[in-house]
């Protein structure tokens, strides 16, 4: 692995807020980002990568390579859960087995987001088309998840619940926010386009790092109450990524050359849901522990994968 990326990353200032927030909370700081703040933040960094991704989208031809993206990334998002639930299925349950599947099944929009901002640094081109590869990813696992535990666990569910999350998962505000995005810079015209374009690209990394740093304070604050459930889960939260990004890093290699999509396309796989998931099992499976999946995802996979992680898939990808 080339040493200098990963000092790189490390030492970008984006990540060094992250870095703060942990370090507030652990201090125990009266910093606070405002909670309207932080939902037009997160609504911020949606539209902005759904609307350039959009927009990339549009000045790409429809061909091959983005048919079979979308169709391996739909088999991914699918496929991964059902490892993940029947690797943990003994040790913490079935509802619990299943909110982690679905949650190591979809992905972080906000690791995605890194990402962009890590090739972005390194000067790699990666495809507009890879935004819509990661909204289409976000819904598979949740539903997966769902059946799994439908599937395996004795005690009667809601047999309502699977339409109640079909509807969640292609209408909570992150996936429209997203989708909308996307569509509308698809469609938009493009002189037109370029008027937002101070708005969309020039502050973006100012937000993404206010957006890190309450990432920082939330994840600080998770982690302390994981603590119970052991070590085993705090590998496995790290271990399951690191196997399916580099496991998804060489895949992705009978796709596409593009070393920016390959390794997008890694994150994807690596990383792991901690808004939609939670949003959509409080309602699907309510016994699902949100204080074990969400510290999983948010406070040991997340870090992992944008300091350590992205360095690793792209020295894995350049070899391959």
């Amino acid at each position: 692995m080339n040493i200098d990326i990963l000092i790189s990353n490390i030492t970008n200032p984006v990540l060094l807020f992250f870095i703060l927030g942990i370090i507030a909370t652990t201090v125990n700081s009266d910093l606070t980002i405002p909670e309207s703040s932080s939902k037009f933040i997160s609504l911020y960094l949606l539209f902005a990568i759904g609307f350039k991704g959009g927009q990339e989208l549009s000045h790409s031809d429809f061909n091959a390579e983005i048919l079979n993206s979308i169709i391996f990334a739909v088999a991914l998002s699918a496929l991964v859960p059902v490892y993940v639930f029947y690797s943990l299925k003994k040790k913490v349950g079935v509802p619990n087995a299943g909110a982690i599947a679905a949650a190591y099944g979809s992905v972080s929009a906000v690791t995605f987001v890194t990402a962009v901002s890590f090739l972005e640094n390194q000067g790699i081109d990666f495809g507009g088309h890879m935004v819509a590869i990661m909204a289409i990813m976000e819904s598979p696992a949740i539903i997966v998840g769902v059946i799994l535990i439908m599937l395996n666990d004795k005690v009667k569910t809601n047999k309502n619940s699977m339409g109640s999350i079909l509807k969640h998962s292609f209408t909570s505000g992150s996936v429209l926010m997203l989708v909308g995005s996307l569509i509308i810079g698809l469609i938009a015209d493009a002189t037109q386009a370029r008027g937002i374009e101070p708005f969309t690209t020039d502050i973006f990394k100012g937000f993404l790092a206010l957006f890190l740093l309450e990432m920082g304070m939330v994840t600080a604050k998770r982690i302390k109450g994981f603590k119970q459930y052991g070590l085993s889960l705090f590998l496995f939260a790290i271990v399951m990524p690191l196997i399916n990004g580099l496991l998804v890093a060489y895949l992705s290699g009978f796709i596409t050359e593009s070393e920016g999509n390959r390794l997008l396309f890694a994150i994807l796989g690596a990383g792991a849901s901690y808004i939609a998931v939670p949003a959509t099992m409080k309602l699907a499976e309510p016994r699902a522990d949100a204080g074990i999946y969400i510290p999983m995802a948010l406070g040991i996979t997340f870090p992992f994968n944008i300091t350590i992680g992205m360095p690793i898939y792209y020295a894995f990808i350049q070899m391959t």
